[in-house]
Formats: C-alpha cells, sequence, structure tokens
C-alpha cells in the first residue's frame, strides 16, 4: 500500500515569454527586490490588476462617478439621486439627452 501524498499538487502554470524594454526590465527587477517578490509573480498581478482595470471601465457606476468628479452634475441631482443613478445604466442609445 503506497502512502498518499501529503501536498496538494500544484497548479498548472502555462509558460509565457516577453520581450521588455531595457526600462520596463529595470522597473521589473526594482519590484522584485523592493516587494521581494519573483519576476512572475509581479507580472501576474500586473495582469490581473490591468484586467480588472479594463473591467471597470464598462462599469456605468464607475463611470458615473468619472463624470461626477469632473464636474458634470445632472440638475437636482441630491433630490433625484435615484433617477440619476438608474439613467447611468441605461445603454447610451436609450438615455435621454
Amino acid at each position: 500500500m503506497t502512502k498518499p501524498d501529503p501536498k496538494p499538487p500544484k497548479s498548472l502554470r502555462e509558460p509565457a515569454q516577453v520581450h521588455l524594454a531595457s526600462d520596463d526590465s529595470d522597473l521589473l527587477a526594482r519590484l522584485t527586490l523592493d516587494t521581494g517578490l519573483s519576476k512572475a509573480e509581479v507580472l501576474r498581478r500586473g495582469i490581473r490588476s490591468f484586467a480588472r482595470e479594463q473591467s471597470g471601465a464598462n462599469s456605468p457606476m464607475l463611470s458615473f462617478v468619472a463624470e461626477s468628479s469632473a464636474g458634470v452634475w445632472p440638475e437636482n441631482v441630491a433630490a433625484k439621486h435615484d433617477d440619476v443613478l438608474a439613467e447611468s445604466y441605461r445603454p447610451a442609445s436609450k438615455k435621454k439627452r
């Protein structure tokens, strides 16, 4: 009878090769020294951060917040906040202009 392996299997990872400009390579090296993370982990976190950034670009709520931060305030926003927020979620073709 064989002993069960006490270690869970590591997740499979797909190799990727990237070519970096010297300034990006220097930045990656500095980040690994500053954080103690491997180059691969810094790149993985960068990819995930970029993906979150991109998915947020399509969020009606984040768009509304960005517009509001820019000083574009709808008339009577305090009194009509529910209507204003609902309007921000409507597709662009159906929005009132």
